[in-house]
């Protein structure tokens, strides 16, 4: 969430750049390095009457809601005052270039950090009706309301509009790549499977298991591999919620998992080493993790009440690394193996 360091961070950005003054193009050259969990970390509301308490609820709304990570930054973009491009235009007709640490999907790389210093190919029209689908307008402060009900609402600079470069360096297709280079040197067959991003938890959950069983039909060792993010609605509130996106996913999957699919073992974690508002990164798997009707029992209420992190740390299956000082979304890796795999578990 943000906090006052995030709106002084974004009021000393403007006034670097406003220091700029009538530099040239010839004269100036503006280098922003951008990374995953920007838009938290630098943040100012376009309208300065909202206050910081309101604009904290306004995240909390967004991450709550159940949007995808693109969805969320462009509601964030028509917010801001240094979002959507807003920072680059600041620095008016000086030469911009962008440094890229990308937390979003590849082909949306204005969404990373809500895009501070790209010009936004999302509109006003794909804001409100963001805003309609999930039911969030009903969820922020009066004053986050009133700004978002205005029909002066202004748009963001666009694609063209701004003297501003960007350079991708590093993304979750690379990190989904090392991935499978390391298994496939440890003997797996390794495939990645990264369509079900920003798919709701269960979804991606589904699929990527009966994708995982399709391959073990044909390999005896498999790797599966998912890079990207997975929605989770948050419909409780309360101080028991306690987890992230990661955990929530790992524990409704071990819900999923038979005797049979075994020997299984699944990860999902964060690749910066933060899950949610958790201590964990993430958490570890496999079929026998709700061996018992009571754990099951258990795990069932604790995804119901969007409390995943303090199930999976009861019985030692969270994965705690400390921030990584990186973030190129999650990474979910399914292993398998067919030592225990019969005739009527493959002809199901």
């Amino acid at each position: 969430m943000p906090n006052e360091a995030s709106f002084a961070g974004a009021r000393a950005a403007l006034a670097m750049l406003h220091a700029l003054g009538d530099a040239s193009a010839d004269d100036a050259l503006c280098i922003f390095l951008l990374s995953g969990g920007a838009s938290a970390m630098m943040e100012l509301p376009l309208d300065e009457a909202i206050s910081l308490d309101d604009t904290i609820a306004f995240h909390r709304a967004l991450v709550h809601s159940g949007a995808s990570i693109v969805e969320m930054n462009c509601v964030r973009k028509h917010f801001s005052a240094v979002k959507g491009g807003r920072l680059a235009l600041a620095a008016g007709v000086a030469q911009t270039l962008s440094l890229l640490v990308s937390d979003v999907p590849p082909a949306h790389l204005d969404a990373l950090g809500s895009g501070p210093t790209v010009g936004d190919t999302t509109t006003v029209a794909e804001c409100r009706e963001i805003l309609a689908r999930y039911g969030l307008m009903e969820k922020f402060p009066a004053s986050v309301r009133r700004f978002f009900a205005s029909v002066e609402l202004p748009e963001t600079p666009k694609p063209g509009e701004l003297n501003s470069r960007g350079c991708k360096l590093v993304d979750s297709d690379d990190l989904a790549e090392a991935a499978r280079c390391h298994a496939e040197r440890l003997g797996f067959h390794a495939v990645i499977d990264n369509a079900c991003d920003d798919w709701s938890y269960d979804a991606a959950a589904n699929h990527l298991l009966k994708r995982l069983r399709e391959l073990r039909r044909q390999h005896s060792r498999v790797c599966l591999i998912s890079a990207g993010e997975v929605a989770v609605r948050v419909e409780v509130a309360g101080a028991n919620v306690r987890g992230g996106r990661n955990q929530h996913f790992a524990l409704y999957l071990a819900t999923r998992l038979r005797a049979d699919d075994g020997p299984v073992a699944v990860l999902s974690a964060g690749s910066d080493g933060v899950d949610g508002n958790s201590d964990a990164a993430g958490a570890i798997v496999d079929e026998h993790a709700l061996d018992g009707d009571s754990l099951r029992e258990s795990a069932l209420r604790a995804l119901a009440e969007f409390d995943s992190s303090t199930w999976l740390s009861g019985v030692g299956a969270t994965v705690v690394t400390g921030p990584t000082g990186h973030n190129l979304r999650d990474l979910r890796i399914l292993l398998a193996d067919s030592d225990t795999l019969n005739a009527e578990f493959l002809e199901a």
